[in-house]
């Protein structure tokens, strides 16, 4: 890897165009170097990974809305959308199926400066593949460049510090997949990916107070805007520039301010694309940093014995996970019974409250409101707050794998005055975890979450296809999705018309 310091320059300052960031991103875009096996197998996973919360959400309002508007945009030759069959305009098949992957937090995850959901950059960049008529192992590596470039980017570059919303990084990444996957000149992905950056910077309030259906928007806006900003920069249209380092850019102004630099590796020429392999999926539909608390109240049940008997209930844990989904957000929502799922999702005190009662974590059971009322899980969950760890937040930050934690310390307090104390630094289903995903599993997941929404038949044929992607032929991509009968779309709430 080659590390890049990037900082504000002055208009009126030397800065060649080969020393950008958005340049140096494109360059990596444009390098034919081949995918590594292990690479190409974790994508295969992670593509498995994206249909299975798909299917689980498929009858949700807000997928079902996304859903309708690209319905309203037929085209050929277009790109598939998860559900339904036909082919339709590959921007809002993008749309689709990035609101319908997002909706249930459920898939994977990579945190460092900034965090992120780089199986976000599979809706965008699968859709430009099926429209174009690309092969396998075309969308394979555009795929490895797009999880290359958001890891990348999130091991650098601190977003919400700044209040701005992850999908910064998200807009680039997708771009200069799509770039890799199209076989673009650099000059052409340097355009789109100042594009896509340009039009995806925004605050954090979709993730703050009271949260909403656009936090499952986002992540499918930005890829959305990724696919019109390649289509613009391929017919010759420019972008602001240059996007992160000019005087009025997003360095200068959203950022760390002119004054700022960040360091940002990127594979050097003729380096393969890995960085999927450090990034994790989640066995629970929930927020990453509540995945290893959930195992943790899971595995520390047993021993609490009466929950009636807690005192109180404190998780020690990283500056992130307490000030974003803890008591350090100050946030009343967290507390709040009928609060919105995703207000719950980003609740590590509900969280930890239900899954030490329940014993395990369901992804439309844990969430309903009857369970969000439940007047004993109300009086548990208002027993739990969250304190921040110095040593929580420096393994939160470490480069090291070894080190690297999301976890918490939980100290439950009894009436008694006995404290049992536990702690879990990773998640079972973490790499370095109990239990690691292989593909044993994310074939698991795929069933569990199809089960009573995709016929058995289809999800046969879809597991066969998704195993083989290296393979396909030009044309075949559309394979890569799945169908679901009238009687499972019917399922899905009464939808308000739009424009069309």
């Amino acid at each position: 890897m080659q590390t890049h310091t990037v900082r504000t320059r002055r208009s009126a300052e030397t800065f060649p165009r080969e020393e950008h960031l958005a340049w140096k991103i494109a360059q990596v875009a444009a390098d034919p170097v081949a995918v590594p096996d292990d690479t190409t197998e974790m994508v295969i996973n992670r593509i498995i990974d994206n249909a299975s919360v798909a299917a689980a959400s498929v009858t949700r309002r807000p997928v079902a809305n996304a859903r309708a508007q690209a319905l309203a945009h037929p085209y050929g030759p277009g790109a598939t959308v998860f559900g339904v069959p036909g082919r339709f305009s590959p921007e809002w098949a993008a749309w689709a199926n990035g609101t319908a992957v997002r909706e249930l937090d459920f898939h994977d995850t990579f945190l460092a400066a900034e965090y992120s959901h780089p199986g976000d950059n599979i809706p965008p960049i699968l859709a430009a593949a099926q429209h174009k008529g690309s092969t396998g192992a075309d969308l394979i590596r555009g795929l490895a460049t797009g999880y290359e470039i958001q890891i990348d980017l999130v091991r650098a570059i601190c977003l919400h510090e700044h209040k701005i919303d992850h999908v910064a990084h998200l807009g680039p990444s997708a771009a200069a997949g799509i770039g890799t996957l199209l076989g673009l000149p650099a000059e052409t992905i340097y355009q789109a990916i100042g594009q896509a950056l340009h039009t995806t910077t925004a605050t954090r309030q979709s993730r703050k107070g009271e949260i909403s259906s656009w936090k499952a928007y986002a992540p499918s806006f930005a890829g959305k805007m990724a696919v019109e900003a390649v289509d613009r920069a391929m017919r010759g249209e420019g972008a602001p520039s240059p996007i992160w380092e000019g005087e009025d850019g997003v360095i200068a102004w959203l950022l760390g301010g002119p004054e700022a630099s960040y360091e940002v590796p990127l594979p050097g020429p003729g380096e393969a694309k890995r960085a999927i392999l450090d990034s994790y999926t989640k066995e629970h539909s929930a927020e990453y940093q509540s995945q290893a608390p959930i195992d943790l109240a899971r595995r520390m049940r047993e021993r609490v014995g009466d929950l009636e008997q807690i005192e109180k209930i404190v998780l020690h844990t990283s500056h992130h996970t307490h000030y974003v989904i803890g008591t350090g957000s100050n946030d009343p929502q967290k507390f709040d019974p009928h609060a919105s799922r995703e207000t719950l999702d980003h609740s590590v005190m509900y969280i930890f409250a239900v899954a030490l009662q329940d014993g395990g974590w369901h992804h439309e059971r844990s969430y309903a409101p009857e369970r969000a009322q439940r007047p004993d899980t109300v009086e548990l969950w208002k027993k739990i707050s969250t304190a921040e760890d110095p040593e929580w937040t420096r393994r939160y930050h470490s480069t090291d794998p070894a080190e690297k934690a999301f976890g918490a310390r939980a100290e439950i307090t009894l009436r008694s005055g006995e404290v049992i104390v536990d702690e879990l630094a990773v998640a079972d289903a973490h790499p370095l975890g109990a239990r690691p995903f292989a593909r044993e599993q994310y074939i698991e997941k795929f069933r569990i979450l199809a089960d009573g929404v995709i016929e058995k038949s289809e999800q046969d044929r879809f597991l066969d296809v998704a195993q083989r992607t290296p393979t396909l032929g030009a044309g075949e991509l559309d394979q890569l999705t799945f169908t679901v009968s009238d009687e499972v779309l019917s399922r899905t709430p009464k939808l308000n018309p739009g424009l069309f």
